[in-house]
């Protein structure tokens, strides 16, 4: 799916009917109160004032449909006049997947919204319950249907380490989201941010940190299965904000660069099958496309370190080649 420039406005926590466990908007996004079409207007005036043409209107946070149906109408009517001279071409909009029906998506089609992201977070009713979610996979299979029938884009979110979930369960998630056939996907590994329930989950010893190392194994698991079916995942990992970098993500898996971390732990996975086999005190070349040597190479030369001592190599080199395309090739061994 091609990516347009985002104009995002931030809607925390409207319409949202569940206090999902995990959750606070306003931390996550660093927007502590809710949007008005005041707020639509002046986004929209800078990019105007600027010059830019062609960009998407995203409302993000909360649950969009779900809220009062005056202020859907008001905030989208407020992208009008932006929408007829083309400083955006289109409107997204995130919602749970029990707060669509026929009618609202005829609604949000009139009014230019292209896009509709439904927050799946997990295909498992158990973990949708411990997470306090409110809704069931049957709701999101239902949803994801009635957005494709609109002729809308779907995009579906889910989460790994959900209360309840372990890695098995995050795999069939993101599987049977690719079932669904989302034109993108949005995979956001547990974070636990402070004031909420999780926290608490977490302080009295009834959930167990979801840390960065366990999602960036989950998160190697899961992406090459959205690759494998041509579903584009658009966000690994919540976006840094100085709030959450501040404090307010108190453990679990929030990291800056979580998606750097996880294409590097593809690579190494991939490497190391490709030295299965080779000598032991070998000097091996391996070659990767250039943009990907960084990857390869892993934080503070951490994948060639790895690498070198589990297979007793002398030395690793990574190598870049045009010709090695997405993945890892052997270049050279050296006895």
């Amino acid at each position: 799916m091609a990516r347009a420039r985002i104009i995002p406005v931030f809607v925390p926590h409207l319409g949202c009917p569940n206090g999902c466990v995990f959750c606070d908007q306003r931390r996550i996004s660093g927007s502590p109160l809710p949007a008005s079409a005041a707020d639509v207007t002046a986004a929209l005036d800078r990019a105007r004032a600027l010059g830019q043409t062609g960009a998407e209107l995203a409302f993000y946070g909360g649950s969009f449909t779900a809220v009062d149906p005056a202020l859907q109408r008001a905030l989208l009517q407020a992208a009008q006049p932006y929408l007829a001279d083309g400083t955006i071409r289109s409107v997204r909009l995130s919602t749970r997947p029990d707060a669509v029906d026929e009618g609202v998506l005829a609604m949000l089609k009139g009014y230019g919204v292209a896009t509709v992201e439904l927050g799946a977070q997990s295909m498992d009713d158990g973990v949708l319950a411990a997470s306090g979610r409110g809704h069931t996979a049957k709701d999101t299979v239902r949803a994801s249907e009635l957005v494709r029938v609109a002729g809308l884009k779907l995009v579906l979110q889910m989460m790994t380490g959900l209360p309840g979930s372990d890695r098995e369960k995050d795999v069939d998630t993101a599987r049977r989201i690719i079932a669904l056939g989302p034109d993108g996907a949005r995979v956001y590994p547990t974070v636990i941010v402070r004031g909420t329930a999780l926290e608490d989950m977490w302080r009295a010893g009834t959930y167990r940190e979801h840390t960065v190392a366990d999602a960036v194994a989950v998160c190697a698991d899961i992406l090459p299965l959205f690759e494998a079916a041509h579903i584009p995942v658009i966000r690994l990992g919540l976006n840094p904000t100085a709030e959450l970098s501040g404090g307010q993500a108190v453990a679990g898996a929030y990291h800056p660069a979580l998606g750097e971390l996880v294409r590097s732990e593809i690579l190494r996975r991939q490497a190391a099958a490709l030295l299965d086999g080779v000598p032991a005190g070998a000097e091996v070349t391996l070659g990767v496309a250039p943009e990907r040597v960084s990857a390869m190479t892993g934080q503070h030369r951490a994948n060639i370190e790895a690498l070198t001592a589990a297979f007793g190599l002398a030395r690793l080199r990574v190598k870049g080649l045009d010709e090695a395309g997405d993945g890892v090739v052997l270049v050279d061994v050296r006895i």
